[in-house]
C-alpha cells in the first residue's frame, strides 16, 4: 500500500487556511484507505493473485520479445529431482501460476495441519519417485539395489556407530599368495612398529626412531609373449624407502633435562591417524612426542615413574594412551601437547594396552592375570580375571593327527601365569596372549574367557641335560619338559573377525572369529607364497648354519617366514574398504623386547606381507582351512577343532 504524499507547507503570508485545507485532505485519505491489519483473508488473496497475473504477463513478455530468453535451457532430470526434494527456499523461487480461491485456501490449510515430519516423509517419497523414474529409463530394478546395497550398508553404518563387530573378511583374503618383503637398517632388536599408510615408523633397543614409506604393491604385469627358453621373471622387488633417521645416547642419561631425546631403550611407538605426531615411550621412563614429518622433538614428558611399555591413539582423534611399569595408565592430549589423567587399579607392570573409537581402553598386567577396561570419561574400569587353563580342549583324538603332531600335542595343563599381550576387536570384544602359548576372547558381558585356543604356537623342544641341569656331569636320565611358546605379539583388524599373532616358531597365524563369536578358528598363516628377500642369497652363499636350529624351532621340514621374535605386527587395508587386499607389517628381533631371556638366529627388522583379496572365481575356503603345507600343520598345534579337521 502507498501511504499519502506528505503535505507541504508553503509560508505565504496569510494563506494559513489553505494548509489547514490540504491537512485535512491528507487526514481523511487516509481513513478512507483500508490498514494492511484489517484487510481480510480474501482480499489479501485477491492481492496475490493479481501480482501472480503481473508476474505471468512479464514471464510472457519476456519469451515472446526478450532475446536473452533464447539463452534458457531447459533443467536436467537430476536437476528437477533435487529441486523436488529442496526446502521451502526452491519451492519459492518456482514460477508462479494462476490459481483460484478454493485452491489457494485448501493448500493453506493443508500447509498449516502438515508437520514437520509428514513434510519430509512427503518429499521423501517424491525423491524415491523420481529415482524410479530415471532408474526405469535407464533400464535396471531400484527396489534390487535397495535390498542388496542400501539395506547391507545399513546394516553396516549401524553396527559401525555401536562399536560391534560387523566385517567379515578373514575368508575374502587369499593368505597362502602372499607375498613377502623385508628391509632393516643397521640397527639392534625391533622392538615396536607404528603405521600411518603410507609411512612406517620403527624402534629398536639401539634407541633408534625410523621413519619409512611403503610404496603401493606391485600390480601383475599383462601376459606377454615368452620364449621357450627364457625364465619366468622374478616379482619386482618393492622395498620401503627410509626418509628419516634419529638415534639417542645412553652417555646423556646423566643430562635428562637438556637432552631431547631418548637415553635407554625405545619399547614402543605409536602414530597418530592424521599424520602429524608420532610417540615413543622408553626404558628411561621418557614419553616423547615427535613431529612425524621430519621427527623433530615437540615435547618430552617424565612423568611416568618407570619404563613406558605401550602406547595407542584413541581411534580417529589424538588423544594417547600410555602404559608403564608403574602400574599405571596415563592419558594425554596431543592437540594441547598436555597430560590430562593417571588412571590405577593394575597390580603388577601393564605391559599393553589397545584402544578404538570411544573414550575407553583395554590393558593387561602381567603377572597380576587381569585386563582390565577402562571407562575414561564415566570414571569406572571393568576387570576380566585370566589365570585358568583350557584342558579339555588341548588335545585332539589320536586318529585325526599325524605322528608330528601326536608327539606335539601337550601332556599337561599349562597354566596362565602372565597376560602380555591384548588387541580389541571391537567396542564389546578383545582378544589377549599369555606366556602359556594361549590365545582367549573375551567380551564385555562375561568375566571369564568366551573361548581359548591353548599352545597356538607350539612347543619349544624339550631342553637337553646339560641345559636342565647345573652339574658338571649332568645325569643323562633328567626329564627335559617341552615349554610352550608365549604369545609376543597380537594385532586384529578392528571391527572384523581377522586376528593374527606371534611367537618365535617362525611363522605369522592368522585366526578369525566366528559369526557367533563365541569360537576362534584357525585360518593359516603368513609367507607360505612368493618370498622376495635378498638375504637368502647372501646366507646361502655364505653357508648360514643357523637354519638347521630354526628347523628345530619351527618344529617343521624348513624354516618359517619369519626368522627370530615377533615383537610387534600392525595391519591396515589396502584401497577401499580392504578391496586391494591386506598389508601386515611385522617387527622382528633376536631377542625379545623386553629381555635377553632368549636368543634365537635371524635379523633385526620388519618384514612386509601384501596379502591380497581373494578373486570370485577362486573356490572359496573353507572354515578353519589353512594354506597348503604339504598335509601338515606347521607346528602342529593347535585346539581340538583344529586339529581334527586338518
Amino acid at each position: 500500500m502507498r501511504r499519502a504524499a506528505p503535505v507541504k507547507i508553503a509560508n505565504h503570508g496569510g494563506n494559513s487556511n489553505v494548509a489547514k485545507v490540504n491537512l485535512d485532505s491528507s487526514r481523511l485519505q487516509h481513513a478512507v484507505m483500508p490498514s494492511f491489519f484489517t484487510t481480510s483473508a480474501s482480499q489479501k488473496k485477491r492481492k496475490r493473485e493479481d501480482v501472480t497475473t503481473t508476474k505471468s504477463v512479464k514471464r510472457n513478455r519476456i519469451a515472446t520479445g526478450d532475446s536473452s530468453s533464447r539463452n534458457l535451457k531447459k533443467k536436467p532430470a537430476k536437476a528437477a529431482r533435487d529441486e523436488s526434494i529442496s526446502g521451502s527456499d526452491s519451492e519459492d523461487n518456482e514460477a508462479p501460476r494462476k490459481v483460484d480461491d478454493e485452491e489457494i485456501l485448501s493448500s493453506e490449510s493443508e500447509s498449516e495441519e502438515e508437520t514437520g515430519a509428514e513434510r519430509r516423509l512427503r518429499l521423501a517419497e517424491q525423491y524415491l519417485e523420481n529415482i524410479k523414474g530415471e532408474t526405469e529409463a535407464i533400464g535396471f530394478d531400484a527396489e534390487d539395489i535397495d535390498r542388496d546395497l542400501i539395506a547391507e550398508r545399513l546394516k553396516e553404518d549401524t553396527a559401525a556407530s555401536k562399536g560391534r563387530l560387523y566385517r567379515h573378511i578373514a575368508s575374502d583374503l587369499d593368505f597362502s599368495a602372499s607375498i613377502k618383503t623385508h628391509f632393516r637398517a643397521n640397527t639392534s632388536t625391533t622392538t615396536s612398529i607404528a603405521v600411518c599408510p603410507p609411512y612406517v615408523y620403527t624402534v629398536s633397543k639401539d634407541i633408534t626412531l625410523i621413519k619409512w614409506e611403503i610404496p603401493a604393491p606391485a600390480k601383475i604385469p599383462p601376459a606377454q609373449k615368452k620364449k621357450a627358453t627364457t625364465k619366468p621373471p622374478p616379482p619386482a622387488r618393492r622395498r620401503p624407502t627410509q626418509l628419516f633417521f634419529t638415534r639417542g645416547n645412553f652417555r646423556e642419561s646423566k643430562n635428562p633435562l637438556k637432552y631431547q631425546h631418548h637415553t635407554a631403550q625405545i619399547l614402543t611407538v605409536a602414530a597418530s591417524a592424521d599424520g602429524k605426531y608420532v610417540a615413543t615411550g622408553g626404558a628411561d621412563k621418557r614419553l616423547i612426542i615427535w613431529s612425524a614429518t621430519d621427527l623433530k622433538p615437540l615435547r618430552i614428558f617424565p612423568q611416568h615413574r618407570d619404563a613406558v611399555t605401550s602406547l595407542a591413539f584413541r581411534r580417529g582423534t589424538n588423544q594417547l594412551y600410555s602404559s608403564s611399569k608403574d602400574r599405571t595408565i596415563k592419558t594425554w592430549s596431543l592437540d594441547e601437547l598436555g597430560y590430562m589423567e593417571t588412571l590405577f587399579g593394575h597390580q603388577d607392570e601393564v605391559v599393553d594396552i589397545a584402544a578404538l573409537a570411544m573414550e575407553r581402553c583395554v590393558s593387561v598386567g602381567a603377572r597380576d592375570r587381569t585386563a582390565r577396561l577402562w571407562k575414561v570419561a564415566e570414571e569406572s574400569q571393568l576387570v576380566f580375571r585370566g589365570g585358568g587353563s583350557s584342558e579339555k580342549r588341548r588335545s585332539a583324538p589320536k586318529e585325526y593327527m599325524t605322528k608330528g603332531e601326536e608327539a606335539a600335542t601337550p601332556k599337561t595343563v599349562y597354566a596362565e601365569g602372565s597376560i602380555d599381550r591384548v588387541a580389541m576387536v571391537d567396542e564389546e570384544t578383545f582378544v589377549t596372549g599369555s606366556d602359556n602359548g594361549g590365545i582367549s576372547l573375551w567380551s564385555l558381558h562375561k568375566k571369564k574367557p568366551v573361548f581359548t585356543v591353548p599352545v597356538a604356537h607350539g612347543l619349544d623342544p624339550p631342553l637337553t641335560p646339560d641345559e636342565a641341569s647345573a652339574e658338571e656331569v649332568p645325569d643323562p636320565k633328567v626329564p627335559g619338559e617341552p615349554q610352550p611358546r608365549w604369545i609376543t605379539a597380537l594385532a586384529t583388524v578392528p571391527y572384523s573377525d581377522l586376528i593374527l599373532s606371534g611367537s618365535w616358531d617362525g611363522w605369522v597365524r592368522v585366526w578369525k572369529i566366528s559369526e557367533d563369536k563365541k569360537r576362534i578358528e584357525e585360518v593359516g598363516v603368513l609367507g607360505k607364497g612368493v618370498e622376495e628377500e635378498e638375504e637368502d642369497e647372501e646366507e646361502e652363499k655364505s653357508g648360514d648354519v643357523e637354519m638347521v636350529g630354526m628347523k628345530q624351532i619351527a618344529g617343521e621340514d624348513g624354516e618359517g617366514s619369519v626368522r627370530g621374535f615377533v615383537n610387534d605386527i600392525e595391519v591396515f587395508e589396502r584401497g577401499s574398504r580392504g578391496k586391494d587386499g591386506l598389508c601386515v607389517v611385522v617387527a622382528t628381533g633376536r631377542e625379545h623386547r623386553f629381555g635377553r631371556w632368549k636368543t634365537l638366529p635371524g635379523k633385526s627388522g620388519a618384514v612386509i606381507f601384501e596379502v591380497p583379496a581373494r578373486l570370485a572365481a577362486s573356490t572359496p575356503r573353507t572354515n578353519g582351512s589353512e594354506p597348503a603345507t604339504n598335509g601338515t600343520n606347521p607346528a602342529g598345534v593347535g585346539s581340538a577343532e583344529m586339529q581334527s579337521k586338518t
